[in-house]
């Protein structure tokens, strides 16, 4: 018997999923991937619900910008069979309680290492295309700072250093520091930060933590471009930023917006992992 997988809310992203597994046998049922109101009573019939990235973007609604519709995850809970996995990412804390306290299995997709690796090329892409489109200069020659070196700050910082931007890394571990001297980068020490932004023509934050606090922010050059690509809090003081009339963007789910197709079938090949070691 084919199992029924559900996929509810997103956007192009969950599209491809949804037509990549088809073809792998599944009964896919979308909801939420077209105007109106999402029909909650057919999730009962669910062996498998795929959530989108992020599951809400509020918090309390499922993110369904396509649907135009809000529906609160508690109410969707609520219709779940309990013999059903659900597959999220950043799912908020209380409705992820609220899966446990049913006795529902809850897998987050979105921190397994296969994901976050793959997903960190669309989003180094992205941030090259907004810095394309927003400097006055070009990439190449440029003085570019990359905040943070974990799997997304790695794959940015060798995408400038390939494009010719004059690249430096900051850190805090010891480990990274060698990494990064073995790429042939320059570093500092993120606590260091504010003695040294005032160099960077563009600055790319990918640490999910205040790190461009209002002591930086003041060091920034006018002309210099700020690119926050971390997850919510984000590492940038965006209130004091605007006081300063800093140029800050902050860009979230590139993936999504610069590579949905790609970035689909990176979620299908990590559901399909998480199927393989999981019994449904």
């Amino acid at each position: 018997m084919k199992k029924s997988v559900f996929i509810l809310g997103g956007d192009l992203r969950q599209e491809t999923v949804k037509n990549l597994l088809e073809k792998e046998n599944f009964d896919v049922t979308a909801l939420g991937l077209s105007e109106g109101k999402i029909p909650l009573e057919k999730l009962k019939k669910a062996n498998i619900l795929v959530f989108p990235i992020p599951t809400s973007s509020d918090g309390v609604n499922l993110n369904a910008p396509i649907s135009k519709t809000k529906t609160a995850l508690f109410d969707i809970i609520k219709k779940i069979d309990k013999n059903c996995l659900v597959l999220g990412a950043k799912m908020p804390d209380d409705a992820e309680k609220m899966l446990k306290d049913r006795g529902i299995r809850y897998i987050d997709y979105f921190n397994r290492e296969e994901l976050i690796i793959k997903n960190a090329i669309p989003t180094a892409e992205g941030v090259i295309e907004i810095a394309l489109s927003e400097m006055p200069i070009t990439i190449f020659g440029s003085r570019v700072l990359v905040i943070g070196y974990g799997r997304v700050g790695k794959v940015i910082a060798e995408k400038f250093r390939l494009l010719g931007s004059n690249v430096t890394v900051s850190a805090r571990k010891c480990e990274d520091f060698a990494w990064i001297e073995e790429k042939g980068l320059k570093s500092v020490h993120t606590k260091d930060l504010a003695k040294v932004v005032s160099d960077f023509d563009l600055i790319i934050n990918t640490v999910p933590a205040r790190v461009l606090d209002g002591d930086a922010l003041k060091n920034v050059r006018g002309d210099a471009l700020i690119l926050d690509v971390a997850s919510k809090p984000g590492g940038v003081d965006f209130e004091t930023a605007k006081r300063l009339e800093k140029n800050v963007i902050w860009a979230l789910s590139l993936p999504g917006k610069t590579a949905p197709i790609t970035s689909g079938k990176i979620i299908k090949e990590t559901i399909m992992n998480i199927l393989s070691e999981t019994e449904v």
